[in-house]
């Protein structure tokens, strides 16, 4: 009964069916306009690495780097199984995706979560994410919550 975290390509069918009830479970807290959500395709750029969270074997969680390119990099995708629960998926994705995102000497992440999703702010804030104005191409929005941590 390990948990194991590893770079994978999300275009794999276990990968997709979490993208696809992430997104169910976004449109069901927010409007279209509020949910900032990238496709399969972005997922697969040069600029993004993708973690995948296995349960023994199968997929259970997952979370997108994004490299902004300015020494700066974003959190996209982060779900897990609601199945999956209970397992430490999302601290054990968050270790990895920060310990990547030092040894490619990143000076900050960030990310846009939305304030309708308690357990996941309390996760960003636990890692000492804090609050920050909108950055990037994002417009303010009373739904969502932008963050960001800086690392050494």
């Amino acid at each position: 009964m390990t948990v194991t975290i590893a770079l994978e390509s999300p275009r794999q069918p276990e990968v997709v069916r979490l993208l696809d009830l992430s997104d169910a479970y976004a449109a069901s807290l927010y409007p279209a306009e509020s949910n900032h959500l990238v496709d399969l395709s972005t997922l697969e750029k040069p600029s993004v690495s993708f973690f995948v969270a296995r349960h023994d074997g199968a997929v259970v969680g997952c979370v997108a780097l994004v490299e902004a390119g300015d020494g700066t990099a974003e959190i996209k995708r982060m779900f897990v199984d609601p199945q999956a629960r209970g397992l430490r998926v999302a601290s054990r994705l968050m270790d990895e995706l920060e310990t990547q995102a030092s040894r490619r000497g990143l000076g900050a992440i960030r990310l846009e979560t939305g304030i309708r999703q308690p357990e996941a702010i309390g996760l960003y804030r636990k890692y000492g994410y804090v609050e920050i104005e909108p950055f990037g191409s994002y417009q303010p929005d009373p739904l969502s919550l932008f963050m960001e941590k800086r690392l050494d």
